[in-house]
């Protein structure tokens, strides 16, 4: 099954041209079924492309997804363009008293603040409460996961005195989690954070899973049931070129940068960049998706009770 999109979305081109089945809405409202209703709360500064990102992967399964992307209701966003924010995106003031099945709350380049004194904090511990309610499960990224894990559990972040940043090696700590499901050993996760969440504050919170963890980026992927979450501290969605627009960027600049570890043959920033996550990356979303599918209700009204 397809994803659905609206025809005008960057994205529904994007992903069509990939072999990723999309439905354009009038289509999918002719189809007998529901769909999974996904929504995205997208932080980021680039729009467009973490939507292309996210979609791509949850558009990837064999159900329908019905994707909506939502953003914070009083912050107005300086890189992507004010029609674009109007046709697509909804606040969430907007969809309070709607239901959804999933929703992903992205990462956003403001780590170094402290969590309450993001403009937005008040109304994203709105969104927090708001996701016991109305929503199945929640997949928090990167900051997005770092200020859930922080609202729920109190689990604080800590500045790194150097940014953790290529692709790092990670094992899986519980083979037998069904987001797990299909994963090697280990996997190459890309890492671009100034932060990071340390081990032995997540297991005095309790009542935390910790799936996959790095001897050299610290755990990546924690599951909290009893608040139906998902929290990943790194970026399989990651396109394979972002860490080097974010390296290239860097170096424009004049910001001192590392090379991006384990992520060009040879460490060599003039060679192309290996794309070595892919397939863990659609595994990860795949099965988070497949879970959300077996554990929902039927009735959208129901989600939450």
């Amino acid at each position: 099954m397809p994803i659905k999109l609206p025809a005008a979305l960057p994205a529904y081109d994007v992903l069509s041209n990939e072999g990723v089945m999309v439905l354009d809405e009038d289509t999918a409202s002719r189809q007998d079924i529901r769909p999974l209703r996904i929504a995205l709360l997208n932080l980021m500064p680039k729009k467009i492309q973490t939507e292309n990102q996210f979609a791509r992967l949850i558009g990837a399964t064999p159900l329908q997804i019905e994707l909506s992307l939502l953003r914070m209701s009083e912050h107005q966003t300086k890189n992507t363009a004010a029609e674009h924010m109007e046709e697509f995106y909804r606040p969430f003031s907007e969809v309070k008293d709607e239901k959804f099945d999933g929703l992903i709350i992205t990462g956003a380049p403001i780590e170094h603040l402290p969590f309450k004194d993001v403009t937005y904090w008040k109304e994203l511990e709105e969104v927090f409460a708001w996701t016991q309610t109305n929503v199945h499960s929640t997949l928090g990224v990167c900051w997005g996961g770092m200020a859930m894990i922080n609202h729920f559990h109190g689990v604080q972040k800590h500045m790194l005195d150097h940014k953790a940043f290529g692709c790092f090696r990670h094992h899986i700590t519980d083979t037998a989690s069904p987001y797990l499901r299909g994963f090697s050993d280990d996997c190459v996760i890309p890492v671009s954070r100034w932060t990071e969440m340390r081990q032995d504050e997540i297991d005095a919170a309790g009542a935390l899973t910790t799936l996959i963890t790095s001897d050299d980026a610290g755990p990546a992927l924690v599951e909290d049931r009893a608040h139906r979450a998902l929290y990943i501290f790194n970026h399989f969605e990651y396109d394979s070129g972002t860490l080097k627009q974010e390296y290239d960027r860097d170096v424009a600049n004049g910001t001192p940068i590392n090379v991006p570890m384990n992520y060009y043959p040879h460490d060599d920033p003039t060679e192309q960049p290996q794309n070595r996550w892919r397939s863990h990356a659609h595994l990860l979303y795949g099965n988070w998706i497949n879970q959300i599918y077996q554990t929902t209700h039927f009735e959208l009204n129901k989600i939450g009770t």
